[in-house]
């Protein structure tokens, strides 16, 4: 029977909740989560109120109190290590500057005293590249664990309608870290655009869909439907627009730079990786397929695969940055069977 209880978690990180989602579905029990974001903070606690929440400065939190409080003196099965991921983004300038770079080597610190059977990181492919940081990170995890090799994984292939390209290590106790799983959904099956948000109201510009609280698309200025309209539905890009149309700034960089600001989705293809300005057609390929019109909070959380019963906390540009910001929930669930066989082979 022992073997049959859910495993417990701990989730550093944790922002509005999409991991410590996954887990629960995936009979996990997460005891306790940290992060320091007040608003995202707000919305985990209207999805997960019995999860006990550490809202402070990683830093200041004492991991003996997780390990007595709510682990009751047991070890953790699983510790979850979402650190912010700008520092190591391609899109960052000045690398190495920015104090949020070694936020990761927290995870040191709670192992120890968490004694976690396996330590899951995710992060953006450009922390692979860090190897003084991960050689850092070696060190504060201890001869205890056996840090896997960093592994570059698309959402897209684990059911994700997004193209979202991540770096995922595992760090084992006293094992060696698991296999990732194959993919899930072959290139040929992929979720899509359509898949997601077809069925979802169609809205113009400064609507919203009465009975949705987050399907509110945005009441875009003249000119930016005028760009729209002259835009091709299903993906297309700004280069069909004419130069009358065309932002300075984009007629005097080459046609590749930022070329999917006010880009359209294709219906029958995965979204682009969205960002905190996934609802913003200045910010990324982020209109819809053929309303004139950014996606809308709603849309851009099913492409996360947020639950459509999640709730969100905070204004128009929070939840925006709460759901850019989040680990693709489908994701963490298609990789939970991982999870534990790594907990397994770790344990005594």
């Amino acid at each position: 029977m022992a073997s049959r209880r859910w495993k417990t978690a701990v989730d550093l990180f944790c922002g509005s909740g999409a991991v410590t989602s996954a887990l629960r579905r995936s009979r996990f029990r997460v005891v306790a989560a940290v992060d320091n974001d007040a608003v995202a903070c707000a919305t985990f606690r209207a999805n997960h109120p019995r999860v006990r929440l550490y809202e402070q400065d990683i830093a200041q939190v004492d991991p003996q109190l997780i390990r007595d409080r709510q682990l009751k003196g047991e070890d953790a099965d699983l510790l979850v290590v979402c650190a912010p991921c700008q520092p190591f983004s391609s899109q960052t300038k000045n690398r190495g500057e920015d104090s949020r770079s070694e936020l990761v080597l927290e995870a040191g610190r709670f192992a120890r005293i968490l004694r976690p059977r396996l330590i899951f990181f995710e992060n953006v492919p450009g922390i692979a590249a860090r190897s003084a940081l991960l050689d850092k990170l070696r060190k504060e995890l201890g001869a205890d664990y056996v840090l896997g090799v960093p592994q570059r994984v698309d959402a897209a292939d684990y059911d994700v309608p997004q193209r979202r390209v991540r770096c995922i290590m595992f760090a084992t106790r006293k094992s060696q870290p698991p296999e990732l799983p194959e993919a899930s959904t072959p290139r040929g099956r992929r979720r899509s655009v359509r898949d997601v948000i077809g069925s979802l109201r169609r809205l113009a510009s400064g609507q919203r869909d009465p009975s949705d609280a987050l399907h509110v698309a945005r009441n875009h200025q003249p000119i930016a439907l005028a760009r729209l309209r002259k835009i091709p539905r299903d993906g297309g890009s700004r280069s069909s627009l004419p130069r009358s149309l065309q932002l300075a700034c984009h007629q005097n960089v080459s046609s590749s730079n930022y070329s999917d600001v006010y880009g359209r989705m294709a219906w029958n293809d995965v979204a682009p990786t969205l960002t905190t300005g996934c609802t913003d057609i200045t910010r990324g390929r982020f209109a819809h397929p053929e309303d004139d019109r950014a996606i809308t909070l709603r849309e851009a959380a099913l492409l996360q695969t947020f639950p459509k019963d999640y709730r969100f906390v905070g204004n128009g540009s929070e939840i925006a940055r709460q759901i850019g910001n989040a680990v693709p929930v489908r994701l963490v669930e298609n990789l939970a069977d991982c999870f534990k066989r790594g907990i397994a082979s770790a344990t005594p």
